[in-house]
């Protein structure tokens, strides 16, 4: 879409946040050293900023995280008992202490007292402390909700599940450990300090909630800005990042759909939201200012088991991942174009959200919606934005702001909009009620969800959908890049033309894309095509350089790519350490070592995951193949039968 000419400014549809921009500062100006900054708290920031913290006080921000008193408990702890899959807890009081008896680490019933609440509504839970500093997440929550909507009871978060003392979902387990799972999206300044050798955590933070300087990152250069009245700092004032929103939002003559005044904004906003808002995985815990989410983060692509093949939200994805899909975010939107950012709260309620921006006369009529007035269906979120329940009671609406396409549904096994209200039609239904209003003539739109879907399958002619799927620019740059890592498992002379033309694409995540797709490819053809991407701006773009690259070094590499390489590497090393607390962690880094040559480290790897977790099949496969390539026979039978035994199960370790 093309900015307008013409705009008609009034104070009538001119309406988001008007901040002006210092004369003579770039909108690009660097803020101050990270290295330097530090955390001031936040009763300093309320010296001056009284009603953002007025508006803070109360949020969803503010209640993340609190000690577990008789102000923040909402759970009955009256000696309620709660029964689930033959096991029967108890919740009761000791004193002043919130006390639980329920399946403890070795099944048995032992009683705990809770340390912390996490959250407020419309679940609660409760954090119990154990050894080794750490804080685990009870598998029991307390239904916040109203009890006309089924709320006020003790509910299971796996209510059809039974999740023994040696799953690994069992609440006692490393999959439940607030200290790797939630604590760094939950308090301020949070440091893991998480100890490989010992397995223990001397996990800190500034601020128990998510308090001002989680977002503004550390304040002391900004309050040393208020204490010289202003006189340096420039647009972002001494702060590390500039998330105000620069929104100037309105109607060209005659418009429906309001545009953005200029180019869209420069500020740090959406990126600074995503690390929290998004499905991925840490690479750095520092505050270097970063703009691009990608130099913190690993963003988790359209996997499989976190969206359908057309995008839509599958598991718990916290919206940042379906945003990027939107037409929204193309044009410039962003979060504080529909929420307060101290409060939380929606702008606006109902259609008026939407009408900020979308003219009623066009938009709020059944000649639009096909729907009555008021009801259901005439709701812009219902049909654009449909609601997916998690953690049982939690409705979360999908950002991606789509069409409905009940066309799609059964070719691609997603879900559709029409399908919240009329669960008894089919999708065929659907599809056809839409030729109904708009006419057969108007033929849906191509999607990139047949191509993931396709690739998905691994259908006929799926590398040729992905390869045209990757090039497109127009798609959002989250499914090109799934296109591409799709890629990866069909090698060949369409994938490599594919990866040609987007290894320097403008966006890092389709640069991410193309590198996993890369993997597929010959060893001459990672060197020619990867090796540049070791100095990409962007760190998980470099450490994915490094870790393709790690098997195919070459012997003609000179002293300067051999150093691009090791600092590469530095930092895809320091991503997985990071994760010391994850198995995972240890057979990437494990893997790497052993395509470098570095067998012995590659061995302690391999261990180390292993005695974090003796069930982790897939150490005992890369530990028996290390010992396989060295020639010991003897040892690698003895560790895959060492496995099996931990793993009976285990298909991986069967076949091996």
């Amino acid at each position: 879409m093309k900015h307008p000419t013409s705009l008609t400014w009034t104070a009538a549809i001119v309406f988001a946040v008007l901040v002006g921009v210092p004369t003579g500062c770039s909108q690009d100006e660097v803020g101050p050293d990270p290295a330097t900054a530090e955390f001031v708290g936040r009763s300093v920031c309320a010296q001056c900023h009284e009603t953002q913290t007025q508006d803070w006080t109360g949020s969803h921000h503010d209640l993340a995280m609190q000690e577990a008193t008789e102000q923040t408990v909402r759970g009955d702890f009256g000696d309620a008992v709660f029964s689930h899959q033959g096991v029967t807890s108890r919740f009761f009081r000791d004193g002043e202490r919130f006390m639980v008896r329920t399946d403890g680490p070795t099944g048995e019933l032992e009683d705990y007292a809770v340390e912390y609440t996490f959250g407020v509504e419309p679940l609660q839970q409760y954090l119990i402390a154990f050894p080794g500093g750490r804080l685990q997440t009870l598998g029991i929550s307390w239904d916040a909700r109203p009890s006309e909507q089924g709320g006020q009871r003790w509910f299971h978060v796996y209510p059809d599940e039974a999740i023994p003392h040696d799953d690994p979902l069992h609440w006692t387990g490393r999959n439940q450990n607030w200290n790797y799972m939630c604590a760094s999206c939950h308090s301020t300044n949070l440091a893991k300090n998480y100890d490989v050798v010992a397995d223990s955590y001397d996990t800190t933070w500034s601020e128990i909630d998510v308090s001002c300087e989680s977002c503004h990152g550390p304040a002391s250069h900004h309050v040393a800005w208020a204490e010289a009245d202003g006189a340096s700092g420039g647009v972002k004032k001494g702060l590390l990042f500039d998330l105000r929103n620069r929104s100037v939002w309105g109607f060209a003559e005659d418009g429906v759909t309001a545009t953005r005044q200029g180019d869209p904004p420069v500020g740090d906003q959406v990126q600074q939201c995503a690390p929290c808002h998004a499905r991925r995985s840490s690479m750095s815990e520092d505050y270097a200012g970063n703009r691009v989410l990608l130099d913190g983060h690993r963003l988790a692509l359209l996997e499989p088991h976190l969206y359908f093949p057309d995008g839509q939200i599958k598991d718990e994805v916290y919206v940042y991942g379906s945003f990027v899909q939107s037409k929204m975010h193309k044009m410039g939107v962003t979060c504080t174009d529909c929420h307060e950012p101290h409060s939380l709260k929606l702008l606006a309620e109902g259609n008026a959200l939407c009408l900020r921006c979308h003219q009623a006369t066009a938009y709020d009529v059944p000649a639009h919606h096909h729907h009555e007035s008021e009801s259901p269906g005439s709701s812009c979120v219902e049909c654009h934005m449909p609601e997916r329940d998690y953690m049982v009671v939690d409705p979360r609406r999908d950002h991606s702001i789509r069409i409905p396409r009940p066309d799609l549904s059964d070719a691609l096994d997603s879900p559709n909009a029409c399908g919240s209200c009329h669960g008894d039609q089919t999708s065929a239904w659907a599809a056809d009620a839409v030729v109904a209003w708009f006419g057969p003539d108007r033929a849906p739109a191509g999607h990139f969800g047949e191509a993931l879907h396709a690739g998905r399958e691994a259908l006929p002619g799926a590398p040729a959908k992905l390869a045209q799927l990757a090039r497109d620019a127009e798609t959002p740059s989250i499914a090109r890049a799934t296109a591409l890592a799709l890629l990866e498992s069909a090698p060949g002379p369409v994938a490599l033309d594919a990866i040609v033309a987007t290894i320097a694409d403008g966006d890092p995540l389709v640069r991410l894309g193309a590198l996993v797709a890369l993997e597929g490819m010959s060893p001459d053809q990672r060197d020619r095509y990867g090796i540049d991407l070791l100095r990409d701006p962007v760190r998980a773009v470099r450490a994915e350089a490094a870790r393709i690259l790690a098997p195919v070094q070459k012997l003609e590499w000179s002293q300067v790519r051999r150093s691009e390489f090791e600092a590469a590497f530095g930092e895809y090393e320091a991503y997985q350490l990071l994760n010391a607390d994850q198995p995972w962690a240890h057979v990437n880094l494990g893997i790497v070592h052993m395509q470098l040559s570095r067998g012995e480290e590659a061995k302690r790897d391999f261990e180390t995951a292993l005695r974090l977790d003796p069930s982790w099949d897939v150490a005992y496969v890369n530990l028996a193949d290390l010992h396989r390539q060295n020639g010991n026979e003897d040892l690698c039978e003895s560790v895959l039968r060492a496995g099996l035994q931990q793993n009976p199960a285990s298909g991986g370790l069967q076949h091996a």
